[in-house]
């Protein structure tokens, strides 16, 4: 009773817009999205509750252009990779966005890990990714001097790119072609209306005071054709807030942080200790710390895993950078 009592309210106070196509998150994905749908001669708006785009994990990552190693043969995550990469090179490469395939060496500092790289470049070869080759110490170490490994798997396809270049293309491309963007504008839930998701929206500025309890009443009632959820870490959340929607394809979050450390030397962006991409074998939630550069030589150490619990689905959905802190810190 409480629930409908709610929608009533809702629905007899916030006015209502219709949309063709709404994208919620101008992160990398929500941005590529927009993009393609607006090629495709759609109408598109795209909603995020920062002051512009990409101010989550999209600018909190090592830029790096994978190869399609890791994943499971024949999965989804496997087959988008390496495709995915041969787009991203070629659309960075007709756009000139900065970018460099300077490769990845994946290391084993011990006889224990070695058949851990052997499972590795053979998950490579099944998952169709090209030039993998396996690498005794002296190999890897003449390619990187300052190395230590008992044996090694080059991935020539891997690189690296601007992060911030890539989405500042998107951006320009889908307004081109008539995307709106609606920054300071957070999505804070939804209903089902017949066939269709009811957007809950809200200006970010009037939630800065909320206090988690209080229900929460919408500046406006967006009904789109079509709703893409790419709101990153925030989007289990947010979907959870989707009444009507079935709570069970709904994927779990578990959130962990990561801190990078800097090479602060003043000779290491002029003569980098390393030229490729330098992975461990990868551990539990990720791939473990790792060597990457910038485009400008700049070299760090990263990310470490620290896994974040009990984090309130209001702090996710509201504002996902919240969680997703990129620490930095210099060593010499």
């Amino acid at each position: 009773m409480l629930r409908q009592s709610i929608e009533r309210v809702i629905k007899r106070n916030a006015p209502k817009e219709k949309a063709e196509c709404v994208v919620i998150g101008a992160g990398i994905v929500g941005l590529a999205v927009a993009r393609e749908l607006s090629l495709k001669g759609k109408e598109v708006l795209v909603l995020d509750s920062a002051p512009t785009f990409g101010t989550a994990t999209s600018s909190r990552n090592s830029q790096v252009i994978h190869a399609g190693i890791y994943y499971p043969p024949n999965s989804l995550k496997a087959r988008f990779c390496v495709r995915g990469r041969n787009l991203l090179y070629q659309y960075c490469s007709q756009r000139g966005i900065p970018h460099k395939q300077i490769g990845k060496l994946i290391v084993a500092t011990g006889p224990s890990e070695i058949p851990k790289l052997n499972q590795l470049f053979n998950r490579g070869i099944l998952n169709g990714v090209e030039g993998l080759r396996m690498l005794d110490a002296s190999e890897a170490i003449k390619m990187e001097p300052e190395l230590h490994c008992v044996k090694a798997l080059l991935s020539p396809a891997s690189g690296i790119l601007d992060s911030h270049s890539l989405m500042l293309s998107l951006v320009g491309e889908a307004e081109t072609k008539g995307t709106t963007f609606s920054y300071n504008t957070t999505v804070i839930g939804g209903h089902l209306e017949g066939n269709q998701m009811a957007l809950h929206v809200s200006e970010t500025k009037t939630l800065a005071n909320w206090d988690g309890n209080t229900p929460l009443q919408p500046d406006l009632i967006l009904i789109p054709k079509f709703v893409v959820n790419s709101s990153g870490l925030s989007a289990p959340a947010l979907a959870k807030r989707f009444r009507g929607l079935n709570t069970a394809t709904i994927p779990p979050a578990y959130y962990a942080r990561g801190s990078y450390f800097t090479l602060s030397n003043s000779n290491s962006t002029r003569h980098p200790s390393f030229k490729h991409l330098i992975y461990p074998i990868p551990e539990e939630g990720g791939l473990g710390v790792h060597v990457t550069l910038d485009l400008d030589g700049q070299l760090k150490f990263g990310p470490d895993v620290e896994w974040i619990h009990h984090v309130p689905d209001t702090t996710s959905f509201l504002n996902s950078s919240k969680i997703c802190r990129y620490v930095l810190l210099q060593i010499t």
